[in-house]
């Protein structure tokens, strides 16, 4: 019998077999010890083909037959059953070293903190013994000073003193003669306070009236720094006196409120002093409350400083907005967006890219949900992509500023051609205005036409480089990889000819493209940097937020210390979580960064409470007629059908004139999602429904946004209503009416009115209060309002022709006899649209 004859096959028990079994396989022999053998032969292997090869084999000897085998257990499920259990042990291997990993880690970073408080008490301690040497030096010269002083005295003392210098001598050691007293009685009464010890050492460490007033002398040490000025002012008074110090007159910035504390700090003042000085104006606060600018002001002018107002928006003007310099730019990657329609294979087109230019055994890979991550072509060319999650992202973070996008590759399935978010990305892509790669994909199906893409997308004025455009046309496969390597030459060459470039040596600053709240580590923003270069420790201000660089994490999951131009990185040490879109500025201080995110969380909460903060129709319509260089009016466009979208379109085509026109940023079909309300709200456009409506989160984002959604049944009462709005772009006309004309016999001189003039109507009609030109031999010599129109005594409003009538102008009184009238009525006419 072999080693393992008695003792249970390894695997057997594991894979389902019974004890019993087990036992029974032991008692016929060895015969049945050499299948028990074979079976753990095949069972210990792990790989299918050794398993199938001895299953194979095993079969064709008869041995595992169904009343040799254990019962209820076949082949392929014990085969099975080995796998998993493999399986098993591989990954609690690998969460065994994932363990081992994290606990060596936090292990380097307890060394590290304990070896730097090592190091800070080192440092502490050498310093205290450097003070305690000084002071001890001190005593020791103090010392040797006293003991000189007293030994003058005792020689100057001595009877066999020559006579002369008796009456001399006398005079310095009845000065000193006190202070050896003084000294001989201090040394008698520690001598006692020693002899008595119990009394004294139990009253000690209690601090009594007495020895407060003397200034810390009864047992409290004092501290170093009160030491350190009481020797100053020995020394200041040993050379001549204690000199008052200059005033220093500082410039204090003075918002509308700020903190006592914060009003003291400016003013380089002792909080005290400034709570004091505030009781005494009658203002009982204290150090963490707000005061007025004005209580501010009489402050600070009472400590004898200089006020400079400033507003609340001043606070944003620490963050560096100076222009680069043309020598300190450099090269940096190009920032790629992907977009397309569902299903297009966006995703696929990433997954591939990433897999095909990611180096082989990178430690950590690529981590999915960072949402940007960098490769590298062929040729060595660097590109930064971005994994958005659609257009809704990429209008956000436009609408706040960020642009960040250098390329835009839309993504057209081959099979299935242009579809209506394609043509969504197509207009997102030209409202931001960055250039536009097609990559037609899925062209390793069979039923591909690229071809019809190409035709399609004429109709949308992209016309790419087959069809004799400027715009790029890849054709590749996320399946096959067909393409890929022609896809990212493109997009480089792209890049080059943008000559896209940045400054590193400066403060950074970037975009936030994505941020989540981990359990873990808190607010983490994934942060494209745009300019400048972004340091672990860095202080910064991300829209209503701050925080420091506590750690930056690459695309490959590393921790690293700086990230430069176009680098994509999770940030770790905010405050609070960031929104997609929100500028990262870098600035100086934390207490700028925070008084920067406080005003900006005022300012969205202002801007959210105000009434009718959108863009309404009403409220476009009069900033319109108050810019004169508005003559466009942009729209967005939904209906139920195809049909119905392209008809409203081409009606809103026809609307305008040469000096307005109505522009449709987009059209589609379906019901109105938060993509167009971003898009609206990004261009200042209202939104029009015919025969759809807003899904809900579509209706709270427009209420956030204050963009109006109008619905409609009808068309014509869609045409109408944005033809009234373009026709509020044009200004309105004036008209003149002339009504009549009068010649001027004589003119009278009357008390209280001035000149009038006598006139007989020759033609027309001569009403009170128009508008009148003085025509002398058929030249006008002044044009103005009539006054006032009299027959005879009485005031009149109307003078018929052929009457006379008494006519005085508004502010003009140079009339004279034969002058002709020319009356006339000025009417406003509203312009309209045909």
């Amino acid at each position: 019998m072999s080693d393992n004859d008695g003792k249970k096959p390894l695997g057997v028990r594991g894979a389902g077999s019974r004890p019993g079994n087990v036992k029974q396989s032991f008692s016929h022999g060895r015969t049945k010890n050499v299948v028990v053998e074979t079976k753990r032969k095949r069972v210990v292997v792990p790989k299918p083909a050794a398993a199938t090869g001895a299953a194979g084999s095993a079969t064709s000897s008869g041995i595992t037959s169904a009343s040799k085998r254990p019962a209820g257990i076949s082949d392929a499920e014990l085969e099975r059953r080995m796998k998993a259990l493999a399986a098993a042990r591989a990954r609690e291997a690998d969460d065994a070293a994932q363990r081992e990993a994290d606990e060596k880690a936090r292990e380097e970073e307890r060394n590290r903190r304990r070896e730097e408080a090592e190091a800070k008490e080192r440092e502490q301690r050498e310093a205290e013994e450097k003070a305690r040497a000084r002071e001890e030096e001190e005593a020791r010269q103090k010392r040797a000073t006293e003991q000189a002083a007293l030994k003058a005295a005792a020689s100057a003392a001595e009877p066999d003193a020559a006579p002369v210098a008796a009456p001399a001598s006398r005079a310095p050691a009845s000065k000193v003669a006190p202070v050896a007293r003084k000294r001989e009685e201090d040394e008698q009464q520690t001598r006692r306070g020693k002899a008595r010890g119990g009394e004294d050492a139990r009253r000690g460490g209690k601090l009594t009236l007495n020895q407060a007033l003397a200034g810390g002398e009864g047992g409290r040490p004092k501290s170093m720094a009160a030491m350190k000025r009481k020797q100053e002012r020995a020394r200041q008074k040993a050379m001549g006196g204690l000199q008052e110090r200059e005033k220093i007159v500082r410039d204090v910035q003075l918002p509308e409120t700020i903190v006592v504390s914060e009003l003291a700090n400016r003013m380089a003042e002792r909080v005290g002093d400034v709570v004091k000085a505030l009781m005494q104006n009658g203002m009982m606060v204290t150090q963490n409350q707000s005061i007025d600018a004005d209580t501010a002001e009489l402050i600070i002018e009472e400590f004898g400083h200089r006020v400079v107002r400033v507003s609340d928006s001043d606070v944003e003007d620490v963050i560096d907005q100076v222009d680069d310099r043309p020598e300190d730019l450099t090269q940096r990657p190009p920032v790629i967006t992907i977009m397309g329609h569902v299903d297009h294979g966006k995703t696929s087109l990433l997954d591939a890219i990433r897999d095909a230019k990611v180096v082989a055994g990178e430690a950590g890979g690529i981590t999915q949900h960072i949402g940007a991550y960098q490769v590298t072509t062929d040729s060595g060319a660097l590109l930064t992509f971005l994994d958005t999650p659609g257009h809704a992202a990429f209008t956000s973070m436009r609408a706040r500023g960020a642009q960040v996008t250098d390329i835009v590759v839309l993504v057209v399935a081959a099979d299935d051609a242009v579809m209506p978010q394609t043509i969504e990305a197509i207009n997102h892509a030209k409202a931001a205005k960055v250039p536009m790669i097609v990559a037609i994909n899925k062209i390793d199906k069979y039923e591909a036409n690229p071809q019809k893409v190409r035709t399609d997308l004429l109709q949308h004025e992209v016309i790419v480089e087959q069809m004799s455009g400027d715009v790029q046309d890849v054709e590749v496969s996320a399946v096959t990889g067909q393409g890929l390597d022609e896809l990212l030459e493109a997009i480089a060459l792209q890049a080059e000819i943008l000559e896209l470039k940045a400054n590193p040596n400066r403060a950074a600053e970037g975009a936030v493209i994505e941020a989540q709240l981990d359990v873990g580590r808190g607010p983490v923003a994934t942060v494209l940097v745009k300019k400048g270069t972004l340091r672990q420790g860095d202080i910064f201000v991300v829209g209503e937020q701050y925080g420091r660089v506590r750690a930056l994490i690459n695309d490959r999951g590393e921790r690293i210390k700086e990230a430069g131009p176009s680098v994509p990185v999770e940030v770790l040490g905010l405050n609070g979580t960031p929104e997609a879109g929100d500028v990262l500025n870098v600035v100086e201080t934390e207490a700028q960064a925070r008084e920067i995110a406080e005003y900006r969380a005022n300012a969205s909460k202002e801007k959210r409470a105000a009434v009718g903060a959108g863009t309404t129709l009403e409220q476009l319509l009069a900033k319109a007629k108050e810019d004169e260089n508005v003559k466009e009016l942009p729209i967005v466009v939904k209906a139920d059908v195809q049909g119905s979208a392209e008809a409203i379109v081409q009606a809103m085509e026809k609307i305008g004139n040469e000096e307005v026109r109505v522009r449709v940023l987009h059209s589609g079909v379906g019901a109105i999602t938060e993509s167009d309300i971003g898009l609206a709200e990004a261009s200042g456009a209202p939104v029009f429904g015919f025969n759809v409506r807003a899904n809900a989160p579509a209706r709270n984002t427009a209420n956030q946004k204050g963009v109006e959604i109008r619905y409609y049944s009808v068309i014509y009462d869609l045409v109408d209503d944005v033809k009234a709005a373009a026709s509020g772009l044009l200004g309105n006309e004036i008209r003149e009416k002339f009504i009549g004309y009068a010649k001027i016999k004589e003119v009278f001189k009357v008390t209280g009115i001035g000149r009038v003039a006598g006139c007989l109507v020759t033609e027309g009609v001569a009403r009170k209060s128009s508008g009148v030109r003085l025509l002398r031999d058929d030249v006008v010599v002044h044009e103005g309002t009539l006054k006032t129109l009299k027959r005879f005594k009485d005031d009149v409003n109307e003078v018929q022709s052929g009457q006379e009538c008494g006519m005085a102008f508004e502010n003009y009184d140079d009339i004279r006899p034969n002058d002709v009238i020319e009356i006339f009525e000025r009417e406003e006419v509203v312009r309209t649209l045909a």
